[in-house]
């Protein structure tokens, strides 16, 4: 009978197998093969070696820089709004999961096109400055931009882990602090932030990670100015047509970002961080 069980598991997870194999080892070995050749087939190491150039070097502090930037905003954005959403004792939590979901079935190249409209010197921002008499600002292509983009983008996915986390807490724990007299910045930092930092360090994997790789956005709303790691990549692959600098550089990329995974996992021992279901 468990012979016959394992079979038929072994059986419903071989599409699962091929799907892996075809869409993710395949294109990892293809990477890597270019990454170690250059244009005639032969062994190199120099594609690995080129993100010590220092327009390379420039661009991945530059991606460094705007991914801590985003994940803290979105952590300091997320935190509270979850904390709220977790107080109002909403019964469906499906429904919480479904409001922030729901932007997300929108385009994303039209979502963040949108924001070129709103940020440009003639979009909605200005217009509305403009009437109060405030001025004008001049936001759109710079790394203001690119950061507002990715934290309207990402946000959701620090709430979400965060709100999950914090729907864990057992509320007796709290109200058991609040009748023993402790205030309520107590219980924020010394039961509320410790019992949720599996979801915040779940929240914070989930943005930094994509802000890192990033280079859609850059390019929508930096208009070029504003160069990052993954925008270098994406040029070498689509403009230089340098297929091999490219693969090396995203192999780079992959580490640093599997490092990033690493250091952050770790802290994350019990493992209890993640999407709601």
């Amino acid at each position: 009978m468990i012979s016959k069980l394992r079979t038929r598991t072994s059986f419903l997870a071989g599409p699962y197998a091929l799907w892996v194999l075809i869409c993710t080892v395949l294109p990892l070995l293809f990477i890597l093969y270019y990454a170690l050749t250059n244009d005639n087939g032969h062994f190199t190491l120099d594609n690995f070696t080129a993100i010590a150039d220092p327009i390379h070097l420039k661009s991945l502090w530059l991606s460094f820089q705007v991914a801590i930037i985003t994940t803290v905003i979105c952590l300091i954005m997320a935190y509270p709004a979850a904390l709220i959403l977790h107080n109002l004792k909403i019964s469906n939590k499906s429904f919480v999961v479904f409001l922030f979901i729901l932007p997300m079935w929108m385009n994303f190249m039209l979502r963040i096109l949108a924001w070129q409209n709103i940020l440009s010197n003639n979009g909605i921002l200005n217009n509305i400055l403009k009437f109060l008499g405030l001025g004008t600002i001049h936001i759109l292509y710079t790394k203001s931009a690119v950061i507002l983009g990715m934290v309207y983008d990402f946000l959701p996915y620090m709430i979400l882990p965060i709100y999950n986390s914090l729907s864990k807490i057992n509320d007796d724990i709290v109200e058991a602090a609040a009748d023993l007299g402790a205030k309520w910045h107590t219980i924020l930092f010394r039961i509320t932030l410790p019992l949720s930092k599996d979801g915040i360090i779940s929240g914070v994997i989930m943005v930094f990670v994509p802000s890192l790789s990033s280079f859609v956005v850059s390019n929508l709303l930096g208009g070029g100015k504003v160069l990052l790691i993954g925008n270098v990549i994406e040029q070498e692959f689509t403009l230089a047509r340098n297929w091999n600098l490219g693969s090396g550089l995203s192999i780079i990329l992959m580490i640093f970002v599997l490092l990033s995974m690493s250091i952050m996992n770790n802290e994350d021992d019990a493992g209890k961080g993640g999407m709601p279901l």
